[in-house]
């Protein structure tokens, strides 16, 4: 949708001006009419500048999401029309991506068009999740309720992420530290203490032969090294993007004995989380299904998870169709869900099951230094004494020689 810069007036008869989007420069009069200005000029705007270029790649955080959801439920309860709610949260945005995007959203509503369509023009800011719960509430006349679940889910999103990422940052400078170290010793400091080596006749160790012979591969081909090292970085992220690369990166993440069981917790505590707010929100489940699916980002589960929402589509039951993969969905699970069914309650059950799989993640991630600095210690130390008997060996024999 094109922007429109206008001069106008105000009910106060103070000139103002701004931006616009519409169809066209009539209907974006037809919009500042409706805002009571009296526009005395409006032009089309050129979108071609940098600074426009930017604002469409720029990125749109979780924050800004929950801040949106929030503040429109918080204003629907008072009693605030949607479209000057949007109109207020659209004056608060700092970002100029989102600012944009709440611009055009409350254009559209304007407009006639439901607040739900207007947010599935934007899928990379606002999921099938959002737009989901959004089209519920509007169409049951409760949409501050579908807010509220909603800003729940994000919230609990949010909070699962920002604990990941705490979790991670420890031991990603450590390695990233190591492998800096590592490399600058190797190609500037060992050449130093393997050349004295190199000046004695006496039989080196196996060890300090290794040593000097990666030492002088390292210092002589040292662009070679660094190229090839941050070419290899490049190409594993490069390949870890692409579909097959996600999907063998998840089969790995599921399988390997460290991650395993929290990547499983992980995708349990989504999956059981955003599953019961949908169905709270009065979405059926074989919908509900589908959106869960597709906000998974694990492809075993996801692939699970879309082929159960066939499945229940032909009279299976839940726990039926998840307990295929006991791997990707334990007894636990299965045994809850049967409960759930049969009581009619599994919204209840999922969110007991998102509590306990969220609970026990955090316990994880809590440990996690505990767990991997013994591995790293264990690491380091292996290396350094490596290296110190490869240097040191060398040491004695040439001592006993001079004797």
């Amino acid at each position: 949708m094109p922007d429109f810069t206008y001069v106008a007036l105000g009910r106060n008869g103070s000139r103002e001006t701004g931006t616009i989007q519409a169809l066209s420069a009539e209907a974006a009069g037809h919009m500042l009419k409706e805002q009571g200005l009296l526009p005395t000029n409006i032009e089309a705007k050129d979108n071609h500048s940098i600074f426009d270029s930017l604002k469409k790649v720029s990125t749109v955080s979780l924050a800004e999401k929950i801040g949106v959801v929030e503040n429109l439920g918080i204003m629907l309860k008072a009693g605030i029309p949607i479209s000057r709610s949007l109109q207020i949260i659209m004056k608060q945005m700092k970002n100029p991506r989102m600012k944009d995007v709440m611009s055009d959203i409350y254009n559209q509503v304007q407009s006639g068009k439901g607040l739900a369509e207007a947010m599935g023009a934007y899928p990379k800011v606002f999921s099938n999740i959002f737009v989901s719960m959004v089209r519920v509430g509007d169409m049951s006349g409760n949409l501050e309720k579908s807010l509220e679940y909603l800003s729940i889910q994000l919230h609990r999103e949010a909070d699962l992420k920002s604990k990941v990422k705490g979790a991670m940052i420890y031991p990603s400078v450590i390695i990233g530290a190591m492998i800096i170290i590592g490399v600058a010793m190797s190609i500037f400091v060992l050449p130093n203490l393997t050349s004295v080596f190199k000046d004695f006749s006496s039989d080196l160790p196996p060890t300090t032969k290794f040593i000097i012979a990666f030492s002088d591969f390292m210092s002589s081909h040292a662009v070679l090294v660094i190229g090839l090292l941050v070419g290899f970085i490049a190409a594993v992220i490069g390949f870890l993007r692409t579909p097959p690369g996600q999907r063998f990166f998840d089969n790995v993440a599921l399988r390997f004995f460290v991650i395993n069981s929290i990547v499983k917790k992980i995708n349990l505590a989504r999956f059981a989380r955003v599953l019961s707010s949908l169905l709270k929100s009065g979405i059926p489940i074989v919908q509900a299904l589908e959106v869960a699916g597709e906000s998974i980002a694990n492809i075993p589960y996801r692939e699970l998870i879309l082929q159960s929402a066939k499945d229940v589509k032909y009279g299976k039951t839940l726990a039926a169709t998840l307990g295929k993969n006991e791997r990707l969905f334990p007894p636990l699970v299965v045994q809850m869900l049967e409960v759930g069914e049969e009581s009619g309650t599994v919204e209840d059950i999922l969110g007991q099951l998102a509590q306990h799989y969220e609970e026990e993640v955090d316990n994880v991630l809590s440990n996690m230094s505990s767990i991997i600095e013994p591995l790293l210690l264990l690491t380091i130390g292996g290396v350094v004494g490596f290296l110190a008997v490869g240097l040191i060996a060398p040491i004695y024999n040439i001592g006993s020689n001079i004797k």
